[in-house]
């Protein structure tokens, strides 16, 4: 692949693709070219970082319905929607489903550029935050099931005597635990003790009622 990464082109309007294909290659970016929105859809590779610069007119299926099916598939590739004149409230409708940006034919070069860097920009971080969370994964996963307890209680916002009362011990040793929680995850403050379970998708208020005051 491309030091830029890859871009899907799908579109309908044969000198469309042609002429996004050779600006998107000349620019350092590899490209995937499709003439509709059930090919790409049979086609694209679920794990495979890109970006899509989705047509919203297309025959059969159009933009918008490209764009739920892949939500429902769980491929989360960055969205630019290409539009024809008058196509402005669709584009709109695309762009709060989740689009980064919506460009109008005829394209401006800069502007379709600075498109996809937002949405390689964005495949970044979710790479990093996934990176984040696995880390903290493992991190927590050295805990014994009740220290995980009690910094799940810490995640929430609880103090120490609620996280007491809900699980049945004392805030003295909801204390030790906290220490030891500490001690494991190699933190020095509370602050770094909080980043590693929120990345951890800890802290659910509604999970930790359901757990712990059923009755």
């Amino acid at each position: 692949m491309s030091e830029k990464g890859l871009v899907h082109i799908v579109d309908d309007e044969e000198p469309i693709r042609r002429s996004l294909d050779f600006l998107l290659r000349t620019s350092g970016f590899e490209v995937a070219k499709w003439p509709d929105g059930e090919t790409f859809l049979k086609g694209v590779a679920r794990d495979e970082p890109a970006c899509v610069l989705l047509d919203v007119r297309m025959p059969g299926m159009d933009g918008l319905e490209v764009q739920v099916i892949l939500a429902e598939r769980g491929i989360a590739l960055p969205v630019v929607v290409l539009t024809g004149h008058g196509d402005i409230t669709t584009a709109v409708r695309a762009m709060r489903a989740g689009a980064v940006d919506f460009l109008e034919k005829p394209f401006n070069r800069d502007r379709l550029l600075q498109a996809l860097d937002t949405g390689f920009t964005q495949l970044a971080e979710r790479k990093s935050q996934l990176e984040r969370e696995e880390w903290a994964k493992v991190k927590i996963a050295g805990l014994t099931e009740r220290e995980r307890e009690v910094l799940d209680g810490l995640a929430c916002g609880y103090p120490n005597k609620t996280i007491a009362y809900d699980l049945g011990i004392s805030s003295r040793t909801v204390e030790v635990y906290r220490a030891n929680v500490m001690t494991k995850l190699e933190v020095t403050n509370f602050a770094d003790v909080l980043r590693v379970a929120f990345a951890a998708k800890m802290g659910s208020e509604e999970d930790w009622r359901a757990a712990h005051r059923s009755s």
